[in-house]
């Protein structure tokens, strides 16, 4: 049973490079079109087209899968498991204060949601030094991302990077329940939260209503933040696989 991740913004699949030795399984990393990789021809990379090419990702491998989102990775396997689409095993999402009814988007979210604001955002992250204060890479060190990582991940990030990050805030307004919560039920395959509470954009309580909204599992990583694969990916798989082994 294969294990697929899904990795978030502004990110690419390298995010789980660390990870994916430790799990002691057979893994695939995804890749988001638009982020380090081509958009189809004449596409619009909103939440839709994205979950629709997951859904279509996930049918071309051998299941059952046990399928891991981090960031915008874990809202896309939030739908893919209450829409029921694809045969999960079962499935972990981070972040999941924002697939709360009440969710607000956090400030930055809701700069890359604005017009003009937006794209004045994205041309200074891809203008800007790393070794500045003002940079993306300094912003991410911030966010406890180790240096390396922060450097390699900043980098990264190009014009189509940018572009596909403000189509797909753009989509999910006022936030993705009003979308997606409201056509869709309770996920068939076990799931499981994970609540970094130093994550800068966590709701720990908000994360905790909505495993229960999903019938899903959560634990905290007290000393984890948003990027918890980076950080301690020993205690990131040992989370994972005792998940699974649970599930055995």
């Amino acid at each position: 049973m294969p294990v697929v991740l899904v990795h978030g913004v502004p990110e690419t699949p390298e995010v789980w490079d660390e990870l994916r030795p430790l799990l002691g399984r057979d893994s695939v990393a995804l890749s988001l079109p638009g982020f380090g990789t081509p958009l189809p021809e004449g596409v619009a990379p909103t939440k839709e087209f994205y979950a629709d090419w997951l859904i279509g990702a996930l049918k071309e491998l051998e299941g059952p899968i046990d399928l891991v989102g981090h960031d915008w990775g874990a809202l896309l396997t939030a739908r893919v498991a209450t829409t029921r689409s694809v045969q999960l095993r079962s499935w972990v999402m981070d972040v999941a204060c924002i697939y709360h009814p009440s969710y607000v988007w956090h400030d930055m979210a809701q700069t890359w949601q604005t017009p003009e604001a937006g794209e004045a955002f994205m041309a200074h992250a891809l203008t800007t030094p790393p070794e500045r204060p003002d940079s993306t890479a300094s912003a991410m060190r911030g966010w406890r991302v180790p240096e390396e990582h922060a450097l390699a991940m900043s980098g990264r990030i190009d014009r189509r990077m940018c572009d596909a990050i403000l189509s797909l805030y753009r989509s999910a307004a006022p936030n993705v329940y009003a979308d997606w919560g409201t056509t869709t039920g309770t996920p068939e395959s076990p799931g499981l939260v994970l609540i970094p509470k130093k994550d800068h954009v966590e709701d720990p309580e908000m994360s905790q209503q909505t495993a229960d909204i999903l019938g899903a599992r959560y634990v905290e990583l007290p000393y984890l933040g948003h990027w918890w694969m980076l950080e301690d990916p020993d205690h990131s798989a040992w989370e994972l696989t005792t998940f699974w082994d649970s599930l055995d």
